[in-house]
């Protein structure tokens, strides 16, 4: 049976596929910051805390990560959300055969992603209680994420290969990955080392804020940070040209030569790579901060070419059928707008009662003695 046949119709959209992509890779960008952040800081606050217990010394880091981390779970999983949902409106027929040949695993990521999240919260409001199961804590919540994140790469890698889809006849229970393609365990290692990289220097920049207010261990913490973002984006660049190595002939010289638009995006990756390694070598934080946000930008796009130029055999977003209906998008942009504003104001209070917390603290400490 020939694949094409087993493509699924695409179904019409109301308005230009145009927004649809914009939105996908405008709130993918962030998800993808919030992700790296939240698999990359569990892992180094499950490390720290491993190195710390055997030295015996005040676990100030995994503390400030215990705060953390509940928080950039919950705003991780409502981006991805959207994106998942802005990537279904184009590709939703061959992302709905991906997820039905692996549906036990897929479904598995539902509770993973409450068992890791519960586990985060227990780190934050137990970290004290916890003492030596702290480190079993955290460390729960690492391997939940590994583990959706490798389910993530066979699904989003599965979909764009519908020659592996006829082994659905062999195996019809709902059980297949995408093993056998040799992309898969480099664009997951790939993703690892960008999580490690964009949490350490997560880490610096909230250190770095520290620092001002003279918190203890700042320095130790931005220094930290620097040496996690700088090491693990030099093993980024050995993973990614294994991955680059890895996509099929016709992809890879896109980026080679064959396409001005590839090439182009490929290099000014190149030269961002290049760029966060020289400012985290330097220990200079904001600048290497704003590199990796382009980065990631550049990335984004390049994932978004690599995509299209899988699924250019059997489908193209500019074959959608367009309805030309536009009020649902309007009413969209009304309520993304007021949405935005609310969020905009409910973070200045917190902000505010954070900062008046601070204050407030040493006159009680004072106090107190």
């Amino acid at each position: 049976m020939s694949p094409v046949e087993l493509v699924p119709a695409a179904e019409p959209i109301l308005v230009p596929w145009g927004w649809f992509h914009g939105f996908l890779i405008l709130v993918f960008v962030i998800h993808l910051l919030l992700m790296n952040i939240m698999v990359g800081g569990s892992i180094m606050a499950l490390v720290t805390g491993l190195k710390r217990v055997s030295h015996g010394k005040r676990p100030s880091f995994q503390q400030d990560v215990s705060v953390k981390l509940p928080v950039v779970i919950a705003l991780a999983v409502n981006f991805g959300v959207g994106a998942l949902l802005f990537m279904q409106i184009l590709y939703g027929h061959f992302f709905y055969v991906s997820s039905q040949l692996m549906a036990v695993y897929w479904l598995s990521v539902i509770g993973l992603l409450i068992l890791g999240y519960y586990c985060a919260y227990i780190y934050q409001y137990k970290f004290e209680a916890l003492a030596g199961l702290r480190n079993g804590v955290i460390g729960v919540t690492a391997v939940c994420f590994l583990v959706i994140a490798f389910l993530f790469t066979n699904n989003m890698t599965l979909m764009l290969n519908p020659t592996s889809w006829p082994r659905y006849f062999v195996e019809p229970g709902g059980t297949l990955l995408n093993l056998s393609d040799p992309t898969v365990i480099p664009r997951y290692l790939h993703f690892l080392t960008a999580s490690l990289a964009a949490a350490g220097l997560f880490t610096a920049v909230v250190w770095t804020l520290k620092e001002k207010k003279g918190v203890p261990e700042a320095e130790t913490n931005i220094r930290r940070g620097m040496r996690w973002f700088t090491f693990a984006t030099l093993f980024q660049i050995l993973i990614g040209f294994w991955f680059q190595m890895s996509l099929p002939d016709r992809i890879m010289l896109l980026f080679l030569g064959e396409s001005t638009l590839h090439t182009t995006v490929f290099i000014v990756g190149l030269g961002l790579v290049v760029q966060a390694l020289y400012y985290g070598f330097k220990n200079r934080v904001w600048p290497a901060a704003f590199s990796l946000v382009l980065l990631v930008v550049v990335m984004t796009v390049m994932r978004d070419l690599v995509r299209r130029a899988y699924l250019a055999p059997y489908f193209k977003v500019s074959d959608l059928q367009v309805l030309g209906q536009y009020t649902p998008l309007i009413a969209f942009l009304i309520i993304l707008i007021v949405v935005a504003a609310v969020l905009v104001h409910a973070i200045r209070i917190g902000m505010k009662r954070a900062r008046k917390s601070e204050d407030i603290q040493p006159f009680l400490t004072h106090s107190n003695r």
